[in-house]
């Protein structure tokens, strides 16, 4: 009887112990709850007082690009660059650059697509192959200010998005000379002299 009882428990425990080792698992991986993984990020969502020194969002393709957008904005109808650059909507509503960029390898940019927003804009996203490259060109070539990830940049089509945007994780790369950043905003260096990275966004 005693020994029957002393299996019993045993085997009862080693169930607990298996139970518990399976539940450690229920929070791995870096998927976004419904299986879906898009772009990793190190800033968490709803928080738009991220310094921009947080680990930058990363992607791997482009669709991974839109997925992260549309968690905080929209990013509609995925289109090729070139595809939207021949099509009726870029006539009233153009996209960021053209697509030769694609071609030169001073911009270090890997493929370029335009989505649409809510609010009837056109954003454009950059997937990159070298961020320096890109920085290097967009100081050359005067183009101001764009939002970035580690590995992607996004050009908003309008202010409703980068508004929402805020909260993405996502910093400006400024280089302007004459952009004023206000005080109380994060200033750090970017990779090439002349612009810098802020959580400071100008509509």
């Amino acid at each position: 009887m005693r020994i029957r009882r002393a299996i019993t428990i045993g085997a009862l425990l080693l169930m607990s112990a298996s139970m518990t080792a399976c539940g450690g698992d229920s929070d791995a991986g870096n998927s976004d709850g419904d299986g879906k993984s898009g772009a990793s990020a190190g800033a968490g969502k709803g928080d738009s007082s991220q310094a921009a020194g947080t680990k930058l969002p990363e992607a791997s393709d482009m669709a991974s690009v839109a997925y992260y957008l549309n968690q905080y904005g929209s990013c509609l109808d995925l289109t090729p660059g070139a595809e939207y650059d021949d099509s009726s909507l870029a006539d009233h509503d153009p996209a960021w650059g053209d697509e030769k960029m694609t071609g030169e390898p001073a911009w270090g940019i890997k493929e370029r697509a335009v989505c649409r927003d809510n609010y009837d804009d056109s954003s454009t996203l950059l997937l990159l192959s070298d961020m320096k490259k890109f920085q290097t060109s967009m100081h050359a070539e005067n183009y101001g200010s764009i939002l970035i990830g580690k590995d992607f940049a996004v050009a908003p089509g309008g202010a409703e998005t980068i508004e929402d945007l805020k909260a993405s994780g996502l910093v400006a790369l400024s280089c302007d000379p004459e952009r004023q950043i206000p005080s109380g905003y994060k200033q750090e260096p970017a990779q090439v002299d002349g612009c810098v990275l802020t959580n400071y966004y100008a509509n």
